[in-house]
């Protein structure tokens, strides 16, 4: 059953930029009220908050480092006392950064385990206590089954998020549904251009290039169905096939 989204309430982490802000606008069009959490973008932020008013909605703005213990332990909490609560959690803020097997240190292990695996698990699981029931949407990456060589850290995290995200779906059922979307070649990583992306078409077996609105559309779709839980949704125009 599609339900409706309207008048509902998200916190979407790293919501000012990138996929979060496509994900927050989508929500924001859909007539949700929005939380956007931020840790450097706080104009982004704001101004995007703005916007969402102006088209009638609701919507707040909540700085935290999630490498930050206790900023991590009082997000929800802001974020809950700002807008009066909320039913949805979209973990979308996460680290990207090049590292291969033989130069990962520790440092960079722990680094990337903490922002992509346990910051969104220990932000579902505050948000579980206090909600009691609710949706939880997770970002993967398309290749999270296969592997990465030149990014190993950020592999493993994502992983580990995989998992977690199946072992919440199970644990938090019935009174929560947990997904993840896992996006293939949709923008390039900080530093790089177009051109980044178009060298990677043909490792796509649809041989272009997704949008940032086809991630924003596949949490749309996972939030409205009501039947789904546990699941990733792949939007990478095939590329996982090739895993």
């Amino acid at each position: 059953m599609k339900i409706s989204l309207k008048d509902q309430t998200a916190l979407v982490t790293g919501g000012a930029k990138r996929l979060g802000l496509a994900i927050s606008a989508r929500l924001a069009a859909e007539g949700m009220n929005v939380i956007i959490h931020y840790h450097r973008s706080g104009r982004e932020a704001e101004t995007l908050a703005g916007q969402f008013r102006k088209s009638g909605v609701n919507a707040w703005t909540v700085a935290a480092d999630l490498n930050d213990h206790d900023d991590l332990d009082h997000l929800v909490q802001k974020a809950w006392d700002l807008s009066g609560g909320f039913s949805i959690l979209v973990n979308s803020a996460s680290i990207f950064e090049k590292g291969t097997s033989d130069k990962m240190t520790q440092e960079d292990f722990e680094r990337h385990m903490l922002s992509n695996a346990w910051a969104p698990f220990a932000l579902s699981r505050a948000f579980a206590r206090k909600a009691g029931s609710g949706q939880i949407i997770n970002m993967l990456d398309a290749r999270v089954r296969g592997y990465n060589f030149t990014h190993v850290a950020y592999h493993l995290g994502k992983r580990a998020l995989e998992y977690l995200t199946r072992h919440m779906a199970l644990e938090l059922a019935p009174a929560f549904r947990v997904n993840a979307v896992a996006p293939g070649v949709i923008l390039p990583p900080a530093g790089e251009d177009q051109d980044y992306l178009e060298r990677l078409k043909d490792t796509v077996p649809l041989k272009k290039t997704g949008h940032p609105s086809d991630i924003a559309e596949a949490v749309v779709y996972l939030l409205a169905n009501d039947f789904i839980t546990g699941q990733t949704l792949n939007v990478d125009g095939g590329r996982h096939l090739r895993d």
